[in-house]
């Protein structure tokens, strides 16, 4: 039982989607049932459905993380970057332990606690504290420079820590994105750099790692058991921390502030990464990545609708631009991982390339299929 426990672990990090070498956990047809050059499809292949139902989750996630900013810049009008920080997790940690408590989830098991803690460190309490310290000197514009590097970043990270090497046209179409987001935020806010800059760029890091792990531990449990854990963990050291700094620093609660913070615990914070992290769960961790380019266009839009910010011109023919190489990422395959054949000379349709970068539906003692759990949803 050990070795069959460790095998399912290895089959989880493959991000690449294919089974480990030595084992197969997916339902075979009979060989009689077998496809031939001129038969219908087989019941086993790959259904578009779930990559395309992924990819509008993800989506979605994105849309959530574009008013982030925005909301960060209201939730500053009345309250202390630390403030902001610390009360936005307690307040979707209660959100999420609610959940967990009313439907009775099992704590995971001990094997997943360290990837929960840098899903934690990452986008629980690294990101939304340095980029609010960041906001604080930096433009919403600005602050844009690290959205439009996170995929990249993203990538980078999944690459090293699931050895998945994703095609040339795949990275050429990454870089071109990042390039016209980069360039395009650098513009909106003048080229000089901020005080804020080592603040941005190490929220890019630390949230890199933690959709990276989050995506990974989304094959093991459905997306908002993954974040709703790692909020409810946090909370030994976010009450505390809430307290001090509504003490120590100034509250002047209006409107806005009240706005900005709700949709930080609500939005960003737990509605947000539920979406997304089931999004990755669905059509993988770079591929979902890289849609994050259209983030950093998103929150320009909003800092004009909300902030009064003005756009330039540049600002239809980047959205162009990067929506241009969304789609050529989207459709450029990554390769898969090292497969084994069901039987001699036959290899299934749902092994393809194309559905090579799903995290796989792992099976472990105490959680049943990421897929096969979504009854489970708060």
């Amino acid at each position: 039982m050990r070795a069959q426990d460790s095998a399912t672990d290895s089959s989880a990090i493959a991000v690449s989607g294919g089974p480990t070498p030595g084992r197969d956990d997916t339902p075979v047809a009979p060989a009689s049932a077998a496809p031939t050059s001129s038969g219908p499809a087989s019941p086993t292949s790959a259904s578009p459905a779930p990559s395309a139902t992924g990819t509008v989750l993800a989506a979605l996630g994105v849309a959530a993380f574009s008013l982030t900013f925005p909301a960060t810049a209201w939730a500053l009008t009345g309250l202390g970057p630390w403030s902001v920080t610390t009360c936005r997790v307690v307040l979707a940690a209660l959100i999420a332990g609610g959940a967990l408590a009313a439907l009775r989830v099992p704590v995971p098991d001990r094997r997943h606690w360290p990837g929960l803690l840098v899903v934690t460190a990452g986008v629980v309490v690294g990101f939304p504290l340095l980029t609010t310290l960041a906001l604080q000197t930096s433009t919403t514009a600005h602050a844009a420079v690290v959205v439009g590097l996170l995929p990249l970043t993203t990538a980078a990270f999944s690459t090293v820590r699931t050895g998945v090497r994703p095609s040339r046209l795949f990275w050429a179409a990454a870089l071109a994105g990042a390039a016209v987001v980069i360039a395009f935020a650098v513009q909106q806010s003048g080229g000089a750099p901020t005080t804020g800059d080592l603040y941005l760029f190490g929220a890019l890091l630390m949230c890199a790692a933690g959709y990276t792990e989050g995506g990974r531990l989304a094959g093991h449990m459905p997306g908002w058991q993954v974040i709703g854990w790692a909020l409810v963990g946090c909370l030994p050291l976010s009450v505390p921390g809430a307290v001090l700094a509504l003490s120590a620093e100034d509250v002047h609660l209006g409107g806005r502030a009240v706005a900005g913070l709700l949709w930080l615990a609500v939005g960003s914070q737990f509605v947000g990464m539920v979406v997304w992290y089931r999004g990755m769960a669905a059509i993988g961790v770079t591929r979902a990545s890289q849609l994050q380019l259209a983030q950093p266009l998103l929150t320009l839009v909003w800092s004009v609708l909300l902030l009064g910010e003005t756009l330039t011109p540049a600002a239809p023919i980047a959205a162009v631009a990067v929506l241009v190489c969304i789609g050529v990422t989207q459709r450029a395959r990554v390769p898969a991982g090292v497969v084994r054949a069901s039987s001699p000379g036959r290899t299934r349709k749902s092994e393809t390339p194309e559905g090579a970068d799903r995290l796989p539906e792992a099976v472990d003692r105490n959680h049943s299929p990421a897929r096969a759990n979504q009854d489970n949803q708060p």
